[in-house]
């Protein structure tokens, strides 16, 4: 095993910075196909990932919005406004995870219901089996659900 993909398995951060110079520098045969194909799929699984857990949190927040209008509060909203900001920003700077957006959701929907649930110390039969809001309701800067 080279030295560099050991630095693969160990240290992965340093890996990028050796790998990206050798590239840069033309030495092609010294990085490791495999391991480099392995991680530009990581990349790609990051990014889908990114925008999952920020749906995560926004869903919570609509969820807890809708179910407890009493306790509505500003961090409430801005922490809706702010995970709507930053998956807007994910698929600006990589438009090709945007058709990823309706599997994210139902991904990250049974974790919004269990924070929710946790956190309003409401049951989670209390919440819908699958996500209520339509894609363009969860991205849409206007959109806050009305009770029940």
């Amino acid at each position: 095993m080279s030295a560099l993909s050991e630095l693969y398995k160990t240290d992965f951060h340093a890996w990028t910075l050796k790998a990206a110079e050798l590239i840069r520098q033309h030495r092609f045969d010294e990085v490791n196909t495999d391991d480099l194909a392995e991680a530009l799929d990581s990349m790609g699984k990051k990014e889908r990932n990114e925008i999952a857990n920020h749906l995560v949190i926004l869903l919570a927040h609509l969820l807890k919005w809708q179910s407890q209008p009493a306790y509505r509060s500003m961090s409430w909203r801005s922490s809706i406004i702010e995970q709507r900001k930053q998956i807007q920003r994910q698929i600006q700077s990589s438009p090709s995870v945007k058709p990823y957006v309706p599997e994210a959701v139902e991904d990250a929907y049974p974790d919004a219901v269990d924070i929710a649930a946790r956190e309003t110390l409401l049951g989670r039969e209390r919440f819908p089996q699958s996500c209520p809001y339509e894609i363009d309701e969860i991205l849409d800067y206007d959109f806050y659900p009305h009770e029940p």
